[in-house]
């Protein structure tokens, strides 16, 4: 499991890349669908949250506010959601990959 230090650093890249990834281009087509951009976002979105919930009830139960089986679901729930993004990207760079290696 990783250190809370490492989790914060975790949360904070996604936060990062959140604002910066955000800005969509003016000019583009509209589409029938959400786009491939707009649906990342919303998933790295849901993966942030879910982090900061955990955080929360951690630091809840620290101070003694909180239940620890509440704690240990939130934990769990943030886990499986970073699994969850983690082999999508994987998902996504294999199939990158694939693509680049066929002939034109």
């Amino acid at each position: 499991m990783a250190t809370p230090t490492v989790a914060a650093n975790a949360y904070a890249s996604l936060a990062k890349m959140m604002d910066r990834g955000g800005a969509e281009k003016a000019g583009a087509q509209a589409v029938a669908g959400p786009s491939f951009s707009a649906l990342l976002k919303d998933s790295v979105g849901s993966v942030l949250e879910a982090g900061k919930k955990s955080d929360a009830q951690t630091m809840a139960m620290a101070s003694g506010k909180a239940n620890v089986m509440d704690v240990v679901t939130a934990v769990a729930d943030t886990d499986v959601a970073v699994s969850t993004l983690v082999s999508v990207r994987d998902r996504v760079i294999q199939a990158y990959e694939d693509i680049m290696k066929m002939p034109i």
